[in-house]
């Protein structure tokens, strides 16, 4: 049988989800398709069908429908259709994997946040599906209307701010369309800091609309700033093929600070993760550890708790065990991926230990010694004034 939940689904149905079910109720496709897409409430005959298919009561139909008549009010205050919803939230937590550092549950994450106190975590990442009508495993609908997807993200968000502790940094990692969205939301609660835009590249022209480029990160902090902010520095960019400087300096080389450039708001070093050789998720794209890496180290300390709702890959979890943050983490669907990626930890800590060395660094090993090679500036070759300020750009 289904459940009172699965009905809210059938409002953004296909027709082949629609089809199916018609066939199972016994109501014509075409009816069926008037009730979910014009939402009104079925009657008579159609309803006792619906009733009897999905074993619910009258009121919990009328309720999905979002007819709230005197019968309905008089049940709500009687608590009779909130039952399942109160037993639901004061079930425990389904907790499916310890580390060292960190548990990962399997639940929905408005549940699970549920269970928590307020001000639990330091530093929140999320990364919430982007509506955009993929197959997760979790079978979780995709596609839903724009209307009702902001609200969801809205509830969760409400979580987010009263989960954060003063002081500490919110990331939310989705598309430019859905994160101008909730940026008014949040600022009513939270400080806004940064609109990171972190590029993507693909090759196929959009027709009609200038070529997306980037994925948004909206960066908050809960009060005046955050407690935590230590960004790491990048090497200048170089050609990689003469190794000569892709901008002019000018006279400014000898003021260069030797730990690198400083980060700015729009990140071309982190691509997603696309080569089935380095995925850990089986036919979804997932974050690079190098972006979480970046995000952990800028906004937390070792010792500091980080809590991500949407799990995916686990990608968040794996570099907040790397670091020594504790960490609590959430998926709705199956789990095993994530669990499965903590037995190859060390291959995962051997290609961040990699990536880690190219940073906080005005020019990396290899890019230093070909610059030497062919007579090009470097940081020891510049003379420096005795008492001079680093140029930090």
């Amino acid at each position: 049988m289904n459940s009172p939940v699965d009905i809210q689904s059938l409002f953004n149905a296909d027709s082949k989800v629609l089809r199916s079910l018609s066939k199972s109720i016994e109501i014509s496709y075409d009816r069926l398709k008037w009730y979910f897409q014009s939402n009104k409430c079925p009657v008579g005959e159609d309803r006792h069908k619906i009733l009897e298919y999905f074993q619910i009561s009258e009121v919990s139909l009328k309720v999905a429908w979002e007819v709230f008549d005197s019968h309905v009010r008089e049940q709500l205050k009687r608590n009779e259709i909130l039952d399942d919803v109160a037993k639901a939230l004061t079930s425990e937590p389904k907790e499916v994997y310890t580390s060292k550092y960190g548990k990962l549950y399997q639940n929905d994450c408005l549940d699970l946040m549920s269970h928590f106190e307020d001000e639990k975590f330091d530093l929140i990442f999320a990364d919430p599906p982007f509506n955009l009508n993929k197959l997760y495993p979790s079978k979780m609908n995709d596609n839903i209307a724009e209307h009702k997807y902001i609200e969801w993200m809205e509830d969760w968000l409400v979580e987010c701010v009263r989960l954060l502790k003063d002081g500490g940094s919110l990331f939310i990692y989705n598309l430019p369309k859905w994160n101008s969205k909730v940026v008014n939301f949040l600022e009513r609660h939270l400080t806004f800091r940064n609109w990171i835009a972190i590029s993507m590249k693909y090759s196929l022209p959009i027709p009609g609309r200038l070529y997306p480029s980037h994925y948004s990160l909206i960066y908050f902090c809960k009060g005046e700033k955050p407690r935590a902010f230590h960004p790491d520095r990048i090497p200048m960019d170089i050609c990689p093929k003469c190794y000569g400087d892709l901008k002019d300096y000018g006279g400014y080389k000898s003021k260069m600070n030797p730990a690198g450039v400083n980060i700015s708001d729009v990140w071309t070093d982190i691509p997603p993760v696309r080569h089935a050789k380095y995925k850990r998720r089986n036919g979804s794209n997932e974050l690079s550890i190098k972006l979480l890496d970046r995000i952990i180290e800028m906004s937390s300390n070792p010792g500091d708790t980080v809590f991500d709702p949407f799990g995916g890959s686990g990608s968040t979890y794996i570099v907040s065990e790397l670091k020594q943050r504790l960490w609590i983490g959430c998926e709705i669907g199956p789990p095993e991926e994530i669990v499965q990626r903590f037995s190859i930890i060390d291959s995962e800590k051997v290609f961040l230990e990699k990536h880690r060395d190219n940073l906080n660094t005005l020019f990396t090993d290899k890019v230093r010694k070909e610059r030497l090679k062919r007579g090009l500036w470097t940081d020891e070759t510049i003379d420096k004034p005795s008492k001079q300020a680093t140029f930090d750009l």
